[in-house]
């Protein structure tokens, strides 16, 4: 049988409203940090649903860190350790290796978001986590003491303090912010897609690319990049897309794509490319509507009892490649302070340092997803055929090299000191 190490209960009893990554972290760490939690998600079951998400080193190490993830881990994520460059009409322009920073910074994980965030799910239940599925929270509410969330039926349950990890839409955006702040569009979509890649090995113009294991390759034109990885020792292809887009602003897994629309987008490009268009299963085809909103003043609430964390406080482009590690990078930070806050007296010193912790780096993280878009999308080829690494990702120590919790047990005193001598 596994055992997971906890500290001693700390009396702290923390609410966390979405069981996606972020909140799911929170649950973990908490549990870790010998904290109380109930977890709620409005869905009634959590499907493996989506494709392609990464995670940098500063979160991966956090797996582990709980028993038996890492492993469980292993078999199903992206091994390959170079990128592919190539001109939107298939010219080959560089390859950038990662084995060096995996050397000295440990590795990323690649997956399928629907299978890794399984593998978490399970391992937040082994922990014995109180996770309710099919409640939907309509309602987040506060006093000094406590706050609490309001189901769809009525229901109200009350804690030390309540994090909001549901989304971009999250209600408690409302208390945190003091009114309703609706998702602008940001001009840009995400065709994407995961299906085996059986046909594509059986087509020699994709053949290549799942023939010899994993493999990851780009495509870079005028406002258009479009990313394959091969995973699963090639057995399973996902593909997206990301292209300008001047429609409205539904956001959803699960909103349906249209192969017409890809190709439209996609016309005159690598035949590469338009094949692994061709291949896609209609039913596996989403579009994704990429929203927009101004950085937020605060992510806590008046009465520092609630906290957006995650998509729920910042939305990050894809380019960026850091949404999902800073999401659980907020829920890795807040269960470390209010561990080092030292009981639930302390709760909303533990809140206020958090939020000074979290606020710049993720905002700076933030800004890194549009230089890299942009870096893509308005690309001048004649200083890039001079100089192709310059279309390299930028693979920055500060970001990956980085271990939230550490840091945060480190700095906790410091930021309090600076907190007070600003009240």
């Amino acid at each position: 049988m596994v055992e997971f190490p906890k500290l001693p209960p700390s009396g702290i009893k923390v609410i966390i409203v979405g069981a996606g990554f972020a909140g799911l972290t929170a649950a973990i760490e908490c549990d870790r940090k010998g904290h109380q939690v109930l977890l709620f998600d409005k869905a009634p079951g959590l499907a493996p649903l989506g494709d392609i998400i990464s995670f940098g080193q500063n979160s991966s190490r956090f797996f582990h860190k709980w028993p038996g993830v890492a492993e469980a881990l292993d078999p199903v994520i992206h091994k390959s350790e170079v990128f592919h460059f190539h001109d939107w009409r298939g010219k080959f322009v560089t390859t950038q290796s990662f084995v060096e920073e995996h050397k000295a910074w440990g590795p990323r994980v690649n997956g399928h978001r629907g299978e890794i965030h399984q593998i978490l799910l399970r391992h937040a239940l082994a922990r014995g986590i109180d996770i309710r599925l099919g409640h939907n929270i309509v309602n987040y509410f506060e006093d000094e003491d406590s706050a609490g969330v309001e189901t769809s039926t009525g229901d109200k349950f009350t804690a030390d303090l309540v994090l909001a990890a549901e989304g971009v839409r999250s209600r408690g955006r409302k208390l945190v912010l003091g009114f309703e702040d609706k998702p602008q569009p940001s001009g840009y979509a995400v065709f994407r897609t995961w299906y085996p890649s059986d046909g594509l090995l059986k087509n020699e113009v994709t053949k290549h690319l799942v023939a010899n294991g994993d493999s990851h390759n780009g495509w870079i034109g005028q406002d258009v990049h479009f990313l394959a990885a091969a995973i699963k020792d090639g057995k399973e292809m996902s593909w997206v897309c990301t292209h300008k887009d001047e429609g409205g602003i539904e956001e959803s897994w699960q909103f349906p794509g249209d192969k017409a629309d890809v190709f439209r987008v996609l016309e005159g490009w690598d035949p590469v490319v338009l094949a692994l268009v061709e291949a896609t299963p209609p039913d596996r085809l989403f579009d994704y509507k990429l929203v927009f909103r101004d950085p937020l003043p605060t992510f806590t609430s008046p009465k520092a009892r609630t906290v957006l964390i995650g998509d729920a406080a910042h939305p990050f482009l894809p380019t960026s490649i850091q949404g999902a590690s800073q999401a659980m990078e907020d829920g890795v930070v807040m269960a470390a302070c209010l561990d080092k806050a030292g009981g639930r007296e302390w709760v909303q010193e533990a809140v206020m340092v958090w939020q000074s912790i979290r606020y710049e780096r993720v905002h700076k993280i933030q800004a890194t997803g549009v230089t890299t878009r942009e870096q893509w999308h308005k690309a001048d080829w004649d200083a890039i055929w001079k100089n192709p690494e310059s279309m390299h990702l930028q693979r920055e120590a500060w970001i990956l090299d980085f271990d939230a919790e550490a840091d945060a047990y480190a700095s906790y005193e410091k930021v309090l000191g600076e907190l007070a001598g600003k009240a």
